[in-house]
Protein backbone atom coordinates (compact mmCIF):
# COMPACT_ATOMS: atom_id res chain seq x y z
CA UNK A 1 0.00 0.00 0.00
CA UNK A 2 1.44 3.41 -0.87
CA UNK A 3 2.43 5.60 2.07
CA UNK A 4 3.68 8.83 0.46
CA UNK A 5 2.17 11.71 -1.47
CA UNK A 6 4.52 11.26 -4.44
CA UNK A 7 3.01 7.85 -5.20
CA UNK A 8 -0.55 9.17 -4.86
CA UNK A 9 0.31 12.09 -7.17
CA UNK A 10 1.59 9.61 -9.77
CA UNK A 11 -1.60 7.56 -9.46
CA UNK A 12 -3.82 10.62 -9.94
CA UNK A 13 -1.73 11.80 -12.91
CA UNK A 14 -1.83 8.33 -14.45
CA UNK A 15 -5.62 8.23 -14.16
CA UNK A 16 -5.92 11.70 -15.66
CA UNK A 17 -3.64 11.00 -18.61
CA UNK A 18 -5.33 7.69 -19.41
CA UNK A 19 -8.99 8.29 -18.52
CA UNK A 20 -9.21 11.95 -19.53
CA UNK A 21 -6.44 12.51 -22.10
CA UNK A 22 -6.61 9.00 -23.60
CA UNK A 23 -2.85 8.35 -23.57
CA UNK A 24 -1.49 4.82 -23.86
CA UNK A 25 0.50 3.11 -21.11
CA UNK A 26 3.71 3.65 -23.07
CA UNK A 27 3.03 7.39 -23.40
CA UNK A 28 2.11 7.69 -19.73
CA UNK A 29 5.28 5.86 -18.73
CA UNK A 30 7.48 8.21 -20.73
CA UNK A 31 5.69 11.29 -19.33
CA UNK A 32 5.82 10.25 -15.67
CA UNK A 33 9.13 8.33 -15.77
CA UNK A 34 7.48 5.06 -14.76
CA UNK A 35 7.19 1.73 -16.57
CA UNK A 36 4.16 0.99 -18.71
CA UNK A 37 3.32 -2.03 -16.52
CA UNK A 38 3.08 0.23 -13.44
CA UNK A 39 0.81 2.59 -15.37
CA UNK A 40 -1.34 -0.37 -16.40
CA UNK A 41 -1.46 -1.58 -12.79
CA UNK A 42 -2.78 1.79 -11.54
CA UNK A 43 -5.48 1.87 -14.21
CA UNK A 44 -6.49 -1.74 -13.49
CA UNK A 45 -6.81 -1.00 -9.77
CA UNK A 46 -9.09 1.94 -10.57
CA UNK A 47 -11.24 -0.16 -12.91
CA UNK A 48 -11.59 -2.94 -10.35
CA UNK A 49 -12.58 -0.37 -7.70
CA UNK A 50 -15.05 1.36 -10.04
CA UNK A 51 -13.15 4.68 -9.85
CA UNK A 52 -13.27 6.94 -12.92
CA UNK A 53 -11.53 10.30 -13.31
CA UNK A 54 -14.46 12.30 -11.97
CA UNK A 55 -14.60 10.13 -8.85
CA UNK A 56 -10.84 10.34 -8.37
CA UNK A 57 -11.02 14.16 -8.37
CA UNK A 58 -13.60 14.17 -5.61
CA UNK A 59 -11.66 11.84 -3.28
CA UNK A 60 -8.87 12.75 -0.89
CA UNK A 61 -5.60 10.89 -1.05
CA UNK A 62 -6.63 8.75 1.91
CA UNK A 63 -10.03 7.96 0.42
CA UNK A 64 -8.59 7.15 -3.00
CA UNK A 65 -5.93 4.95 -1.45
CA UNK A 66 -8.61 3.08 0.55
CA UNK A 67 -10.68 2.52 -2.60
CA UNK A 68 -7.77 1.30 -4.69
CA UNK A 69 -5.94 -0.73 -2.05
CA UNK A 70 -8.62 -2.55 -0.14
CA UNK A 71 -7.34 -4.35 2.95
CA UNK A 72 -7.07 -8.09 2.64
CA UNK A 73 -9.95 -9.92 4.26
CA UNK A 74 -9.70 -13.33 5.88
CA UNK A 75 -10.76 -16.01 3.42
CA UNK A 76 -12.63 -18.77 5.16
CA UNK A 77 -13.97 -20.33 1.96
CA UNK A 78 -12.36 -21.48 -1.30
CA UNK A 79 -15.43 -20.20 -3.16
CA UNK A 80 -13.72 -16.78 -3.36
CA UNK A 81 -10.92 -18.19 -5.48
CA UNK A 82 -11.46 -18.08 -9.26
CA UNK A 83 -12.03 -21.18 -11.35
CA UNK A 84 -8.55 -21.44 -12.82
CA UNK A 85 -9.59 -24.30 -15.12
CA UNK A 86 -12.11 -21.93 -16.70
CA UNK A 87 -9.46 -19.20 -16.80
CA UNK A 88 -7.14 -21.59 -18.67
CA UNK A 89 -9.82 -22.29 -21.27
CA UNK A 90 -10.81 -18.63 -21.64
CA UNK A 91 -7.19 -17.65 -22.34
CA UNK A 92 -7.43 -19.69 -25.55
CA UNK A 93 -9.92 -17.24 -27.01
CA UNK A 94 -8.41 -14.60 -29.32
CA UNK A 95 -7.52 -11.34 -27.53
CA UNK A 96 -8.23 -12.61 -23.99
CA UNK A 97 -5.49 -11.80 -21.43
CA UNK A 98 -4.85 -12.63 -17.77
CA UNK A 99 -5.38 -8.96 -16.82
CA UNK A 100 -8.80 -8.87 -18.53
CA UNK A 101 -9.92 -12.05 -16.76
CA UNK A 102 -8.71 -10.69 -13.41
CA UNK A 103 -10.65 -7.45 -13.90
CA UNK A 104 -13.83 -9.39 -14.69
CA UNK A 105 -13.26 -11.63 -11.65
CA UNK A 106 -12.51 -8.74 -9.24
CA UNK A 107 -15.18 -6.31 -10.45
CA UNK A 108 -18.01 -7.68 -8.26
CA UNK A 109 -15.99 -9.62 -5.71
CA UNK A 110 -15.09 -7.72 -2.54
CA UNK A 111 -12.80 -10.54 -1.41
CA UNK A 112 -11.04 -11.08 -4.75
CA UNK A 113 -7.34 -11.76 -5.06
CA UNK A 114 -5.13 -8.88 -6.06
CA UNK A 115 -3.83 -9.05 -9.65
CA UNK A 116 -0.37 -10.28 -8.61
CA UNK A 117 -1.77 -13.09 -6.47
CA UNK A 118 -4.22 -13.99 -9.23
CA UNK A 119 -1.38 -14.27 -11.76
CA UNK A 120 0.86 -16.30 -9.45
CA UNK A 121 -1.89 -18.76 -8.54
CA UNK A 122 -2.87 -19.20 -12.20
CA UNK A 123 0.74 -20.00 -13.15
CA UNK A 124 0.86 -22.57 -10.36
CA UNK A 125 -2.33 -24.14 -11.72
CA UNK A 126 -0.98 -24.20 -15.28
CA UNK A 127 2.24 -25.88 -14.10
CA UNK A 128 0.18 -28.60 -12.42
CA UNK A 129 -1.29 -29.62 -15.77
CA UNK A 130 0.34 -32.18 -18.03
CA UNK A 131 3.55 -31.04 -19.66
CA UNK A 132 1.93 -31.05 -23.10
CA UNK A 133 -0.87 -28.75 -21.88
CA UNK A 134 1.21 -25.92 -20.43
CA UNK A 135 1.24 -24.02 -23.69
CA UNK A 136 -1.81 -21.85 -24.22
CA UNK A 137 -2.97 -22.22 -27.83
CA UNK A 138 -5.30 -19.65 -29.36
CA UNK A 139 -8.56 -21.04 -30.73
CA UNK A 140 -8.45 -21.87 -34.42
CA UNK A 141 -4.73 -21.18 -34.67
CA UNK A 142 -2.87 -24.51 -34.95
CA UNK A 143 -3.54 -28.04 -36.16
CA UNK A 144 -0.87 -30.58 -35.21
CA UNK A 145 -0.48 -33.68 -37.43
CA UNK A 146 1.59 -36.86 -37.08
CA UNK A 147 1.56 -40.63 -37.54
CA UNK A 148 1.35 -43.04 -34.63
CA UNK A 149 4.19 -45.48 -33.99
CA UNK A 150 1.78 -48.42 -33.83
CA UNK A 151 0.27 -49.99 -36.94
CA UNK A 152 -2.73 -52.24 -37.56
CA UNK A 153 -2.45 -55.50 -39.57
CA UNK A 154 -4.57 -55.68 -42.74
CA UNK A 155 -5.26 -59.14 -44.18
CA UNK A 156 -5.76 -59.70 -47.90
CA UNK A 157 -8.86 -61.91 -48.07
CA UNK A 158 -7.67 -63.54 -51.33
CA UNK A 159 -3.96 -64.12 -50.79
CA UNK A 160 -3.79 -63.97 -47.00
CA UNK A 161 -0.93 -61.45 -47.21
CA UNK A 162 -0.65 -59.15 -44.18
CA UNK A 163 0.30 -55.48 -44.54
CA UNK A 164 0.65 -52.78 -41.87
CA UNK A 165 -1.87 -49.93 -42.02
CA UNK A 166 -0.48 -46.60 -40.77
CA UNK A 167 -2.47 -44.49 -38.27
CA UNK A 168 -2.68 -40.73 -38.91
CA UNK A 169 -3.59 -38.39 -36.02
CA UNK A 170 -4.52 -34.68 -36.11
CA UNK A 171 -5.27 -32.48 -33.07
CA UNK A 172 -6.44 -28.86 -32.72
CA UNK A 173 -4.36 -26.86 -30.26
CA UNK A 174 -7.02 -25.06 -28.22
CA UNK A 175 -9.61 -27.81 -27.72
CA UNK A 176 -7.52 -30.98 -28.19
CA UNK A 177 -10.27 -32.18 -30.55
CA UNK A 178 -8.77 -35.20 -32.31
CA UNK A 179 -9.13 -36.93 -35.67
CA UNK A 180 -7.60 -40.27 -36.65
CA UNK A 181 -7.71 -42.48 -39.73
CA UNK A 182 -5.75 -45.31 -41.34
CA UNK A 183 -3.74 -45.05 -44.57
CA UNK A 184 -1.89 -47.67 -46.59
CA UNK A 185 1.53 -46.02 -46.22
CA UNK A 186 3.06 -42.66 -45.37
CA UNK A 187 3.57 -41.34 -48.88
CA UNK A 188 2.93 -37.74 -49.93
CA UNK A 189 -0.51 -38.80 -51.17
CA UNK A 190 -1.27 -40.49 -47.83
CA UNK A 191 -0.11 -37.51 -45.76
CA UNK A 192 -1.99 -34.90 -47.76
CA UNK A 193 -5.09 -37.05 -48.29
CA UNK A 194 -5.36 -37.65 -44.53
CA UNK A 195 -5.05 -33.91 -43.83
CA UNK A 196 -7.79 -33.16 -46.36
CA UNK A 197 -10.08 -35.60 -44.54
CA UNK A 198 -9.08 -34.10 -41.18
CA UNK A 199 -10.06 -30.58 -42.28
CA UNK A 200 -13.39 -31.92 -43.52
CA UNK A 201 -13.88 -33.70 -40.17
CA UNK A 202 -13.28 -30.42 -38.30
CA UNK A 203 -15.44 -28.50 -40.76
CA UNK A 204 -12.95 -25.66 -41.11
CA UNK A 205 -9.34 -24.58 -41.63
CA UNK A 206 -6.86 -23.38 -38.95
CA UNK A 207 -4.33 -20.63 -39.55
CA UNK A 208 -1.33 -22.98 -39.15
CA UNK A 209 -0.68 -26.67 -39.71
CA UNK A 210 2.27 -28.17 -37.81
CA UNK A 211 3.66 -31.40 -39.36
CA UNK A 212 6.90 -33.32 -38.95
CA UNK A 213 9.76 -32.60 -41.33
CA UNK A 214 9.10 -35.84 -43.18
CA UNK A 215 10.54 -36.24 -46.68
CA UNK A 216 7.02 -36.94 -47.95
CA UNK A 217 6.06 -33.31 -47.20
CA UNK A 218 9.25 -31.26 -46.80
CA UNK A 219 11.47 -30.92 -49.85
CA UNK A 220 14.38 -29.32 -48.01
CA UNK A 221 14.33 -30.08 -44.25
CA UNK A 222 15.96 -27.39 -42.14
CA UNK A 223 15.96 -26.41 -38.48
CA UNK A 224 15.13 -22.78 -39.26
CA UNK A 225 13.68 -22.56 -42.77
CA UNK A 226 12.23 -25.86 -44.05
CA UNK A 227 10.76 -25.79 -47.56
CA UNK A 228 7.63 -27.87 -48.31
CA UNK A 229 7.40 -29.76 -51.57
CA UNK A 230 5.27 -28.34 -54.36
CA UNK A 231 2.23 -30.55 -53.70
CA UNK A 232 2.12 -29.69 -49.98
CA UNK A 233 2.61 -26.00 -50.69
CA UNK A 234 -0.23 -26.16 -53.23
CA UNK A 235 -2.41 -27.88 -50.60
CA UNK A 236 -1.75 -25.05 -48.11
CA UNK A 237 -2.48 -22.41 -50.75
CA UNK A 238 -5.76 -24.12 -51.70
CA UNK A 239 -6.98 -24.05 -48.07
CA UNK A 240 -5.53 -20.62 -47.25
CA UNK A 241 -3.39 -21.72 -44.31
CA UNK A 242 0.32 -21.61 -43.47
CA UNK A 243 2.73 -24.48 -42.79
CA UNK A 244 4.99 -24.46 -39.71
CA UNK A 245 7.03 -27.67 -39.73
CA UNK A 246 8.31 -28.76 -36.31
CA UNK A 247 12.06 -28.82 -35.82
CA UNK A 248 13.69 -32.24 -36.31
CA UNK A 249 13.99 -34.24 -33.08
CA UNK A 250 11.96 -31.63 -31.13
CA UNK A 251 8.71 -33.31 -30.02
CA UNK A 252 8.00 -30.33 -27.73
CA UNK A 253 7.21 -28.32 -30.87
CA UNK A 254 4.07 -30.43 -31.28
CA UNK A 255 3.20 -31.77 -27.81
CA UNK A 256 -0.53 -31.71 -28.52
CA UNK A 257 -0.40 -34.37 -31.20
CA UNK A 258 2.23 -36.37 -29.27
CA UNK A 259 -0.26 -36.65 -26.42
CA UNK A 260 -3.13 -37.41 -28.78
CA UNK A 261 -1.12 -40.19 -30.44
CA UNK A 262 -0.80 -41.85 -27.02
CA UNK A 263 -4.55 -41.47 -26.42
CA UNK A 264 -5.37 -42.95 -29.83
CA UNK A 265 -3.06 -45.88 -29.13
CA UNK A 266 -4.61 -46.46 -25.67
CA UNK A 267 -8.30 -45.83 -26.36
CA UNK A 268 -8.62 -46.90 -30.00
CA UNK A 269 -5.82 -49.19 -31.17
CA UNK A 270 -5.69 -51.12 -27.90
CA UNK A 271 -9.43 -51.83 -28.18
CA UNK A 272 -8.98 -53.07 -31.74
CA UNK A 273 -6.03 -55.32 -30.98
CA UNK A 274 -8.08 -58.56 -31.08
CA UNK A 275 -10.06 -57.74 -34.24
CA UNK A 276 -9.07 -58.72 -37.76
CA UNK A 277 -9.50 -56.30 -40.64
CA UNK A 278 -9.62 -57.16 -44.33
CA UNK A 279 -9.80 -53.68 -45.86
CA UNK A 280 -8.80 -50.10 -45.13
CA UNK A 281 -12.44 -49.00 -45.24
CA UNK A 282 -13.43 -51.55 -42.60
CA UNK A 283 -10.61 -50.39 -40.32
CA UNK A 284 -11.50 -46.70 -40.74
CA UNK A 285 -15.14 -47.35 -39.84
CA UNK A 286 -14.03 -49.03 -36.62
CA UNK A 287 -11.67 -46.13 -35.81
CA UNK A 288 -14.45 -43.58 -36.43
CA UNK A 289 -16.75 -45.30 -33.91
CA UNK A 290 -14.13 -45.26 -31.16
CA UNK A 291 -12.98 -41.74 -32.08
CA UNK A 292 -16.37 -40.32 -31.16
CA UNK A 293 -16.04 -41.92 -27.71
CA UNK A 294 -12.50 -40.53 -27.29
CA UNK A 295 -13.62 -36.97 -28.01
CA UNK A 296 -16.50 -37.30 -25.52
CA UNK A 297 -14.31 -38.45 -22.61
CA UNK A 298 -14.22 -35.74 -19.86
CA UNK A 299 -11.02 -33.83 -19.16
CA UNK A 300 -9.42 -34.64 -15.81
CA UNK A 301 -8.42 -31.11 -14.78
CA UNK A 302 -10.37 -28.90 -17.18
CA UNK A 303 -14.12 -28.47 -17.62
CA UNK A 304 -15.94 -30.39 -20.35
CA UNK A 305 -14.45 -32.70 -22.96
CA UNK A 306 -12.75 -32.40 -26.34
CA UNK A 307 -16.04 -32.25 -28.22
CA UNK A 308 -17.52 -29.51 -26.03
CA UNK A 309 -14.28 -27.51 -26.03
CA UNK A 310 -14.21 -27.76 -29.82
CA UNK A 311 -17.72 -26.33 -30.12
CA UNK A 312 -16.92 -23.46 -27.76
CA UNK A 313 -13.37 -22.61 -28.85
CA UNK A 314 -12.06 -23.95 -32.16
CA UNK A 315 -15.20 -24.38 -34.25
CA UNK A 316 -16.19 -20.67 -34.23
CA UNK A 317 -12.60 -19.59 -34.95
CA UNK A 318 -11.85 -21.89 -37.90
CA UNK A 319 -11.97 -20.46 -41.41
CA UNK A 320 -14.58 -22.03 -43.70
CA UNK A 321 -13.56 -24.80 -46.07
CA UNK A 322 -13.18 -23.83 -49.74
CA UNK A 323 -16.04 -24.74 -52.08
CA UNK A 324 -13.93 -27.33 -53.87
CA UNK A 325 -12.02 -30.16 -52.27
CA UNK A 326 -8.27 -30.19 -52.88
CA UNK A 327 -7.23 -32.68 -55.54
CA UNK A 328 -3.77 -34.12 -55.09
CA UNK A 329 -1.42 -33.39 -57.96
CA UNK A 330 2.01 -34.47 -59.10
CA UNK A 331 4.52 -32.12 -60.74
CA UNK A 332 7.06 -33.07 -63.38
CA UNK A 333 9.34 -31.16 -65.74
CA UNK A 334 9.22 -32.14 -69.43
CA UNK A 335 10.95 -30.90 -72.57
CA UNK A 336 8.75 -30.07 -75.56
CA UNK A 337 9.88 -32.25 -78.48
CA UNK A 338 10.09 -31.18 -82.10
CA UNK A 339 6.53 -32.48 -82.65
CA UNK A 340 5.30 -29.96 -79.98
CA UNK A 341 4.29 -32.81 -77.63
CA UNK A 342 5.45 -33.69 -74.12
CA UNK A 343 5.53 -37.20 -72.73
CA UNK A 344 4.04 -38.45 -69.46
CA UNK A 345 3.84 -42.16 -68.61
CA UNK A 346 4.25 -43.14 -72.23
CA UNK A 347 1.46 -40.90 -73.59
CA UNK A 348 2.08 -37.70 -75.58
CA UNK A 349 0.25 -34.41 -74.97
CA UNK A 350 0.38 -31.37 -77.25
CA UNK A 351 1.38 -27.85 -76.23
CA UNK A 352 1.53 -24.67 -78.38
CA UNK A 353 4.13 -25.29 -81.10
CA UNK A 354 5.96 -22.08 -80.20
CA UNK A 355 7.24 -23.87 -77.08
CA UNK A 356 9.25 -26.46 -79.02
CA UNK A 357 12.61 -27.00 -77.35
CA UNK A 358 11.62 -25.38 -74.04
CA UNK A 359 10.99 -27.05 -70.68
CA UNK A 360 7.46 -26.91 -69.26
CA UNK A 361 5.97 -28.01 -65.92
CA UNK A 362 3.32 -30.74 -65.90
CA UNK A 363 0.69 -30.81 -63.16
CA UNK A 364 -0.96 -34.23 -63.15
CA UNK A 365 -4.11 -35.16 -61.21
CA UNK A 366 -6.30 -38.25 -61.39
CA UNK A 367 -8.19 -36.73 -64.32
CA UNK A 368 -6.08 -34.01 -65.98
CA UNK A 369 -2.64 -33.18 -67.31
CA UNK A 370 -1.98 -29.42 -67.20
CA UNK A 371 1.06 -27.83 -68.83
CA UNK A 372 2.58 -24.62 -67.43
CA UNK A 373 5.15 -22.32 -69.02
CA UNK A 374 6.41 -19.28 -67.10
CA UNK A 375 3.80 -20.00 -64.39
CA UNK A 376 0.97 -19.74 -66.97
CA UNK A 377 -1.19 -22.68 -67.99
CA UNK A 378 -0.73 -23.23 -71.74
CA UNK A 379 -2.45 -26.60 -72.25
CA UNK A 380 -4.88 -28.96 -70.52
CA UNK A 381 -5.69 -32.56 -71.50
CA UNK A 382 -7.64 -35.45 -70.06
CA UNK A 383 -5.24 -37.95 -68.49
CA UNK A 384 -4.76 -40.98 -70.75
CA UNK A 385 -3.17 -44.31 -69.86
CA UNK A 386 -2.82 -45.42 -73.49
CA UNK A 387 0.90 -45.74 -74.04
CA UNK A 388 2.31 -44.58 -77.35
CA UNK A 389 -0.83 -42.61 -78.25
CA UNK A 390 -1.20 -38.84 -78.70
CA UNK A 391 -3.59 -36.24 -77.29
CA UNK A 392 -3.42 -33.33 -79.73
CA UNK A 393 -5.28 -30.02 -79.71
CA UNK A 394 -5.67 -28.48 -83.17
CA UNK A 395 -4.91 -24.98 -81.89
CA UNK A 396 -1.45 -26.14 -80.83
CA UNK A 397 -0.45 -27.14 -84.37
CA UNK A 398 1.54 -24.88 -86.70
CA UNK A 399 -0.26 -23.44 -89.72
CA UNK A 400 -0.33 -25.93 -92.61
CA UNK A 401 1.92 -28.24 -90.56
CA UNK A 402 4.94 -26.28 -91.85
CA UNK A 403 6.10 -24.33 -88.82
CA UNK A 404 9.23 -26.45 -88.43
CA UNK A 405 10.83 -26.05 -91.86
CA UNK A 406 13.80 -28.19 -90.96
CA UNK A 407 11.69 -31.33 -90.59
CA UNK A 408 8.85 -31.30 -93.09
CA UNK A 409 7.23 -34.56 -94.26
CA UNK A 410 8.78 -34.09 -97.71
CA UNK A 411 12.29 -33.80 -96.33
CA UNK A 412 11.82 -36.87 -94.15
CA UNK A 413 10.57 -38.95 -97.09
CA UNK A 414 13.48 -37.72 -99.25
CA UNK A 415 15.90 -38.79 -96.54
CA UNK A 416 14.32 -42.26 -96.45
CA UNK A 417 14.55 -42.55 -100.22
CA UNK A 418 18.29 -41.88 -100.06
CA UNK A 419 18.62 -44.88 -97.74
CA UNK A 420 16.46 -47.18 -99.83
CA UNK A 421 12.99 -48.04 -101.09
CA UNK A 422 11.99 -49.90 -97.95
CA UNK A 423 13.14 -47.10 -95.62
CA UNK A 424 11.19 -44.55 -97.66
CA UNK A 425 8.11 -46.76 -97.42
CA UNK A 426 8.44 -47.05 -93.63
CA UNK A 427 8.91 -43.27 -93.29
CA UNK A 428 5.86 -42.65 -95.46
CA UNK A 429 3.83 -45.08 -93.35
CA UNK A 430 4.72 -43.14 -90.17
CA UNK A 431 3.48 -39.89 -91.70
CA UNK A 432 0.32 -41.26 -93.31
CA UNK A 433 -0.98 -43.37 -90.44
CA UNK A 434 -1.25 -40.56 -87.88
CA UNK A 435 -4.06 -38.00 -87.39
CA UNK A 436 -1.49 -35.31 -88.20
CA UNK A 437 1.82 -35.72 -90.09
CA UNK A 438 3.84 -34.09 -87.30
CA UNK A 439 2.92 -36.94 -84.97
CA UNK A 440 5.11 -39.18 -87.12
CA UNK A 441 8.13 -36.92 -86.66
CA UNK A 442 9.19 -38.66 -83.46
CA UNK A 443 9.26 -42.10 -85.11
CA UNK A 444 11.10 -40.73 -88.16
CA UNK A 445 13.72 -39.12 -85.95
CA UNK A 446 14.09 -42.49 -84.27
CA UNK A 447 14.74 -44.11 -87.66
CA UNK A 448 17.47 -41.53 -88.32
CA UNK A 449 19.09 -42.46 -85.02
CA UNK A 450 18.98 -46.17 -85.96
CA UNK A 451 20.74 -45.35 -89.26
CA UNK A 452 23.56 -43.69 -87.31
CA UNK A 453 23.72 -46.50 -84.76
CA UNK A 454 23.61 -49.55 -87.06
CA UNK A 455 24.41 -48.16 -90.58
CA UNK A 456 22.05 -47.22 -93.45
CA UNK A 457 22.46 -50.67 -95.08
CA UNK A 458 21.24 -52.53 -92.00
CA UNK A 459 18.37 -50.04 -91.55
CA UNK A 460 17.22 -50.70 -95.13
CA UNK A 461 17.36 -54.47 -94.51
CA UNK A 462 15.42 -54.09 -91.27
CA UNK A 463 12.77 -51.94 -92.98
CA UNK A 464 12.44 -54.59 -95.72
CA UNK A 465 11.83 -57.27 -93.09
CA UNK A 466 9.37 -55.01 -91.19
CA UNK A 467 7.34 -54.46 -94.37
CA UNK A 468 7.37 -58.21 -95.04
CA UNK A 469 5.83 -58.96 -91.64
CA UNK A 470 3.39 -56.05 -92.10
CA UNK A 471 4.64 -54.14 -89.06
CA UNK A 472 6.37 -51.01 -90.42
CA UNK A 473 6.58 -49.31 -87.01
CA UNK A 474 9.65 -47.80 -85.40
CA UNK A 475 9.42 -50.32 -82.57
CA UNK A 476 9.49 -53.29 -84.97
CA UNK A 477 12.43 -51.89 -86.93
CA UNK A 478 14.39 -51.24 -83.72
CA UNK A 479 13.64 -54.77 -82.46
CA UNK A 480 14.79 -56.34 -85.74
CA UNK A 481 18.09 -54.48 -85.58
CA UNK A 482 18.63 -55.18 -81.90
CA UNK A 483 18.17 -58.93 -82.41
CA UNK A 484 20.12 -59.08 -85.67
CA UNK A 485 17.14 -60.37 -87.65
CA UNK A 486 18.05 -58.08 -90.57
CA UNK A 487 21.02 -60.38 -91.25
CA UNK A 488 18.95 -63.56 -91.53
CA UNK A 489 17.81 -64.95 -94.88
CA UNK A 490 14.83 -63.31 -96.55
CA UNK A 491 11.41 -64.36 -95.37
CA UNK A 492 10.40 -65.13 -98.96
CA UNK A 493 13.23 -67.61 -99.73
CA UNK A 494 11.48 -70.98 -100.08
CA UNK A 495 12.94 -73.62 -97.88
CA UNK A 496 13.36 -77.19 -99.23
CA UNK A 497 11.67 -79.61 -96.88
CA UNK A 498 13.35 -82.99 -96.34
CA UNK A 499 11.43 -86.01 -97.71
CA UNK A 500 9.25 -87.92 -95.28
CA UNK A 501 10.62 -91.29 -94.21
CA UNK A 502 8.97 -94.38 -95.72
CA UNK A 503 6.43 -95.86 -93.36
CA UNK A 504 3.36 -98.05 -93.72
CA UNK A 505 1.19 -95.41 -92.03
CA UNK A 506 2.13 -92.71 -94.57
CA UNK A 507 -0.55 -92.85 -97.27
CA UNK A 508 1.14 -90.90 -100.05
CA UNK A 509 -0.51 -88.89 -102.89
CA UNK A 510 -1.88 -91.96 -104.69
CA UNK A 511 -4.30 -92.54 -101.81
CA UNK A 512 -6.40 -89.54 -102.83
CA UNK A 513 -6.89 -90.57 -106.51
Amino acid sequence: MPTNRITMRRIRETLRLHLQAGLSYNEIGRALKISKSVAGKYVSLARAAGVDWDAAQSLTDEELEARLYRPALPRSSHQLAPDFALVHQELKRPGVTVQLLWEEYARSNAQAYKYTSFSVKYRQFAQSLKRSMRQVHVAGEKLFVDYAGQTVPLIDAVTGEITAAQIFVATLGASNYTYACATERQTTADWIGAQVRALEFFGGVPRLIVPDQTRALIKYPDRYDPEPNRSYDEFATHYGCALLAARPAHPRDKPKVEGSVLLVERWILARLRNRRFFSLGELNRAIAELLADLNQRPFKKLPGCRASAFKELDAPALKPLPARRYELSRWKSAKVNIDYHVEFDGHYYSVPHALVGTVVELRVTDALVECFAAHQRVACHALSHKRGAHSTTAEHMPASHRAHLEWTPGKLIAWGARIGVSTAAVVTWQLEHRPHPEQGYRACLGLKRLARQYSPERLEAACTRALAIRSPTYRSVASILKNGLDRQPSLFTPATAPPLPAHENVRGPDYYH
